[in-house]
């Protein structure tokens, strides 16, 4: 993008002022070498949002933002209900509630190498992967609408998991105000097979090993040391989340015109916060985000089990759990007021900061862990969600590296046979069942997952805690 565009707020932040039908400004956390390296439709999405009804503050993007449905991937915006706000689902995205989650295993690379092959073969045998993916679990009617209603609460009372994991999950698991009943059919019928599942595209399940620490303390607050192994999983709510979001899209785009709404474009279809249609897609969402937590938590219980086959001395404990495709009523002080709004994450993760009354006790002092992937071959990071970040970005931190070009690019530029035998070469083991789908996921077609991270840390979003380096990644 052209620098020009933007008012220049510090090294990390750009602003464009509100023009034309803007409400608000504009601004985005980035350095200057990745607003120089970002699309021009993330300038034109970005200033889209901010023409949104009942928009607070600012529309935001994150440093790993690119072009995606109607808000830019990375984007954040809160909404006041009261003030005639909406809610998009353009502005939550298609797989609601992907987000991932870490592992504690107590574990080191010593004890990992050994049965590095042994431990990834038995990994991809037991986490189902690749597009249309299913598990050996079945729902019936009624244990989909408990899903939907429970989400990772529902998981642990199935047998899934511990009851501590769930003070260590957004939400403390379950979503509250998930609306079964509206959830179409369709939507239910793609889910219930894919329960346990980590799907295609940019999910995986890596085990990984802690290779550099940044802050001593909010490491040791974290349980994190040199040389540990964690186990990372990146997934969401797969064919209903997905089926969520093109229903109510199609809705809104027909009801915007009946509610006095115009859209600067057709991919920000979206209906008040207020009103029948928004409220169904709030219930419908909501389930959503319970459907992603349940999976993340039965998988959770897959890989401790494959875990104890070969590793019975490791004790897998939850570091925490994160999404970073919602939209949440939450609190926050804008202009000196406490205000409940909804806050859209769209491939953003929240990031409380210390003293947050949302975190879990062992966790309040240090701010909320944020988790952030890498991409197959770099390196992943744990962040943790800053006080400052509140009036920044309604505490909003980036979620990955974000692609810098696309799935049809990458796979036309790279084979997946040769990544995997280079991988190889570096110590990192893949497993997937498409090579093609590994040629998509390329690190080339990321960008800097390490540049991200920074203009993060120093535009006072999250502070780095440790960088996590792969030894195992099966990927959907």
């Amino acid at each position: 993008m052209d620098r020009a565009q933007f008012t220049r707020l510090d090294e990390n932040a750009w602003q464009v002022a509100p023009r034309g039908a803007m409400r608000v400004p504009a601004v985005i956390y980035a350095s200057a070498a990745l607003i120089d390296g970002m699309d021009q439709k993330v300038f034109e999405q970005i200033t889209h949002v901010a023409t949104l009804p009942g928009i607070v503050q600012a529309a935001y993007a994150m440093p790993d933002a690119h072009w995606g449905y109607g808000f830019p991937i990375g984007g954040v915006a809160a909404f006041d209900a009261e003030a005639g706000g909406v809610i998009s689902a353009g502005g939550v995205g298609f797989d609601i509630s992907c987000g991932v989650r870490s592992l504690l295993t107590g574990l080191s690379r010593d004890d990992i190498l050994p049965v590095q092959k042994e431990l990834a073969e038995l990994l991809y045998y037991a986490i189902p992967a690749g597009l249309g993916s299913t598990g050996a679990i079945r729902l019936s009617g009624k244990e989909m609408d408990a899903m939907l209603r429970g989400g990772a609460r529902w998981a642990v009372e199935q047998g899934y998991g511990e009851e501590d994991d769930l003070q260590r999950v957004e939400e403390r698991g379950c979503m509250a105000g998930a609306r079964a009943e509206a959830v179409s059919e369709q939507a239910k019928k793609r889910q219930r097979d894919e329960m346990g599942t980590l799907g295609s595209g940019n999910h995986y399940l890596e085990v990984q090993q802690l290779t550099e620490v940044y802050d001593a303390t909010l490491a040791q607050d974290f349980g994190l040391e040199p040389g540990a192994i964690v186990v990372s999983i990146h997934c969401g709510s797969r064919g209903l989340g997905h089926q969520i979001g093109t229903e109510f899209l199609k809705r809104m785009l027909v009801a915007a015109k009946g509610y006095g709404i115009s859209l600067p474009d057709r991919e920000l279809a979206c209906a008040p916060l207020r009103s029948p249609l928004g409220e169904d897609y709030l219930g419908a969402m909501r389930a959503g985000i319970n459907c992603a937590l349940a999976n993340r938590q039965i998988l959770t219980h897959l890989t401790r089990r494959a875990f104890a086959e070969i590793l019975p001395q490791a004790h897998l404990r939850l570091l925490y759990d994160v999404s970073h495709n919602t939209c949440k009523l939450e609190e926050h002080e804008v202009g000196g007021a406490r205000r409940r709004l909804f806050v859209h994450r769209k491939g953003a993760t929240r990031a409380y900061g210390p003293g947050h009354p949302e975190l879990p006790e062992a966790l309040r002092a240090s701010g909320q862990p944020v988790l952030i992937g890498g991409t197959m071959g770099t390196a992943s990071y744990i962040l943790a969600g800053t006080a400052e970040g509140e009036a920044k970005s309604f505490s909003s931190a980036c979620h990955g590296a974000g692609r810098a070009m696309s799935r049809h690019q990458a796979g036309r530029q790279w084979r997946g046979r040769a990544l995997v035998d280079e991988l190889a070469a570096r110590g990192i083991l893949i497993r997937s069942p498409s090579l093609h789908g590994v040629a998509e996921e390329a690190p080339g077609a990321y960008k800097d997952v390490s540049a991200v991270v920074e203009a993060s840390h120093q535009a006072g979003l999250a502070r780095k805690v440790a960088r996590l380096e792969p030894l195992i990644v099966i990927k959907g």
